[in-house]
């Protein structure tokens, strides 16, 4: 299982983040979740964006990145992390030790699996009758959150995303986690312990505890960090478009391989 251990044992045992997140002898294996055609009538489904918007999307995500092929990928991630994580002993222990409730936790409308059913708000006042449920979305719940403590906490492990997120971690939120990583240098770089600390809180009660430098950093990582960096202190200055420095002008196109994919 995981051991949490100071920084220095993390880079000095690089071979530990490649293990997963089940032990050797553990029968159980986590299941693999395919994405699901749309149960709905062809009539009731929300209608199809048009080609210039979808080109236009393509575009934004960038060169490498297809957001309508990551989409079904970050739902797998969403249903394991809800159906399977969450309530597994591992999962509980190190969102207990990083001060972070899952969503089966929460105080309000708690999230128990991806087909959850809670009870509406206006039902919560009277708890002697019958309480109307209300659907909650898959989209309700995001990950980020929860990649965000791994990251400033220097848990994100292969082995730790992988028993978060199941399978399609890499796929589904490899491309969050790569972004993450940056933002945490930008907050490093932008202010003191106690701006990157307050940054990383979860107001009011799911403070994080402790924050340490990035785990295993890549000189590509880095070096795409400080492009992205340089530009947007171009964009301080409104240093954009016709009047960018022409380092900068081509740097999005040159972007190296996600840290993230290496695992």
């Amino acid at each position: 299982m995981w051991q949490i251990s100071g920084a220095g044992s993390a880079e000095s045992e690089g071979v530990q983040r490649q293990q997963s997140y089940y032990d050797d002898d553990d029968d159980v294996e986590p299941p693999k979740f395919e994405p699901s055609a749309d149960p709905r009538a062809p009539d009731e489904r929300q209608p199809a964006l048009n080609p210039a918007t979808m080109v236009g999307l393509a575009e934004a995500s960038g060169d490498n990145f297809d957001i309508f092929e990551w989409y079904p990928r970050y739902q797998n991630c969403q249903r394991y992390f809800l159906d399977h994580a969450q309530h597994s002993v591992p999962v509980q222990a190190l969102s207990a030790f990083l001060n972070i409730r899952l969503p089966c936790q929460w105080q309000t409308n708690p999230v128990a699996n991806s087909r959850a059913e809670s009870p509406s708000p206006a039902s919560s006042a009277s708890s002697a009758s019958a309480s109307p449920i209300t659907s909650t979305p898959l989209s309700a719940v995001s990950l980020i959150p929860y990649i965000r403590r791994l990251v400033a906490t220097g848990m994100d492990f292969p082995g730790v995303l992988h028993g978060f997120f199941g399978d399609d971690w890499s796929t589904g939120i490899g491309s969050l986690h790569e972004q993450e990583r940056r933002n945490y240098l930008f907050a490093a770089k932008s202010g003191g312990w106690a701006a990157v600390k307050k940054d990383y809180d979860i107001p009011p009660l799911e403070t994080i505890p402790f924050l340490r430098p990035l785990q295993g950093p890549l000189d590509s990582e880095i070096e795409a960090a400080e492009r992205s960096w340089s530009e947007w202190l171009a964009m301080e200055d409104w240093m954009v478009g016709p009047r960018a420095p022409d380092v900068l002008r081509d740097s999005s196109s040159q972007l190296s391989q996600p840290q993230s994919s290496q695992g």
